[in-house]
Parts: structure tokens; sequence; C-alpha cells
């Protein structure tokens, strides 16, 4: 049976890419977005290019009637192994400039969207023992105090709930990856207001690279994927850091340096 994987997004920059590199490898596709027009264009192109079949599944993922369509598919349908999630929107300026409606709509798309996705493909995953989740976050959810706080809030819970999700589905033969892009060139920039030619270029990567990286990155076993960083050491000292944490977070008692009387006097 040949493997089925469902890529969000799909229409353009990044979910686009990974189409096509998915279907590159041999992969069917069901690519889903908005955008019904570029999704049988793309889904022509790729089925031509390649001899595989391509669904083009127009779908609002921010309305529950959308999500529901593609989660039905994870559940149901067995050949569906691979889910990539691509769906997302950026930040139109920070926090203090924006509308607390659009704010929360980002959160929607970028964090409950992938949420509820990401969930039902690892039941169905796990309960095949074969699979695989793929999450784009970003490098904000390293650093979330130079973007918006909304989004970088957003990409770190998508690295912290990768990461979790990722351990809890190993013993079930399931991969999962989270990709943290640095600046990608995407219309995601173009969308959000924002002028790409203002951003140093040798501080932005084509999409195409960095899909590949990504993979790259999945072939290796990674669950974290950071395509711009070269020294590996770096994530591991930053992991190893965070692990030392561990056995200090739950106490039965205060710090001292919190003990009553023990602030500056």
């Amino acid at each position: 049976m040949k493997e089925t994987a469902i890529v969000t997004g799909a229409s353009s920059g990044i979910g686009a890419v990974y189409a096509e590199r998915l279907a590159r490898r041999g992969h069917n596709l069901v690519v889903v977005a908005r955008d019904q027009a570029r999704l049988e264009a793309l889904a022509e192109r790729l089925s031509g290019r390649y001899g595989i079949a391509v669904t083009a599944l127009s779908a609002d993922l921010s309305r529950d009637d959308g999500r529901d369509r593609v989660s039905a598919m994870l559940r149901s349908d067995e050949a569906h192994s691979i889910l990539v999630n691509c769906a997302g929107v950026g930040a139109k300026g920070p926090v203090l400039q924006s509308e607390r409606t659009g704010l929360e709509s980002m959160l929607t798309l970028n964090v409950n969207v992938l949420h509820t996705l990401t969930v039902d493909a690892a039941q169905a995953f796990a309960s095949r023992r074969r699979g695989a989740i793929i999450n784009i976050a970003s490098v904000v959810a390293l650093m979330p105090e130079r973007f918006n706080a909304t989004y970088g809030a957003g990409k770190a819970f998508v690295l912290a709930f990768t990461q979790a999700i990722a351990a809890e589905l190993e013993p079930y033969g399931v991969r999962v990856q989270a990709v943290l892009p640095g600046f990608t060139r995407t219309e995601l920039f173009e969308r959000a207001g924002v002028d790409i030619e203002a951003i140093p270029p040798e501080m932005i990567m084509d999409a195409g690279d960095m899909v590949d990286a990504a993979l790259a990155g999945f072939d290796h076993g990674e669950v974290v994927t950071i395509p711009s960083l070269a020294d590996v050491r770096l994530w591991s000292d930053l992991e190893k850091a965070r692990a030392s944490l561990a056995p200090h977070l739950s106490l039965r008692h205060p710090a001292a340096r919190y003990a009553a009387g023990g602030g500056p006097g």
C-alpha cells in the first residue's frame, strides 16, 4: 500500500514545497488549503510529473467543518500515514499595535488547528503502529522577546507539544518532528504586510532549501530540526541545560533565596 501524505497550507510557500518533495519521494498526496484553484493546479502538476495520486481538498481549517474533514481522513483511511502541518499565518506587528481578534485568529490557525490535527493523527497512527507527523514551528520559539509575543508563544507551544508527543509516540513506531525555520522566502511576509527586502538577505532562506534541510533532518531521526544551525552542539547544550533543571523544579520547600526576610535590605 502506497503511503499518502496530508499537507496543510499546501497552496503556496513551505506547504507547496513539502508537497512537491513528498511527491518526488513517491507518496500520494492530499493537499489542503482554502485556494481551490491553486490546489488543483498543484495537483495536476504533481500527478503529471511524478505519476502519483493527488487529492485537492479545499478547506478552511479555522472552521470546525474544515478541520473535521481532514480529521476524518486521518482516522478512517489507513493509507494516510503522514501529516505535515504547514498551515499558518504571521503577525502584522507587535501585540500593542494589533487587534485582539486578529491575534486570536492567528492562535486558532497556528496552535489550535495544529493541535487538533496532530492529536487525531497521533491516535490514528499509534493504533496502526506506523506513521509520521511534521509540525512547522519557528526559531522565534527560542527567542520570544524579539518578535510578536502571541506569534512567538504559539510557536513555542508547537515546539513543546511536538517534543512531548514525540516521546509519547516513540513506543508505537510513530515519528514526530518539529521544524524551526528562520526567515524563509514565502508569501507569508506579504500577507503580514512585512517588507522582506528590509531583512538582510543573508538571513533569508529559500523555501526549497529549508524543506530539503528539514527532510534531511527527518531522515536522520531528529525530533527538532533547525535548518540554519550548523553546529548541532549548540542545540544539544541547550537541551542538556534544560534537562539539568529537572531535579530542581518541583521540591517540597521553597529555595532559600525566597525565604522570608531574605530579600534586599
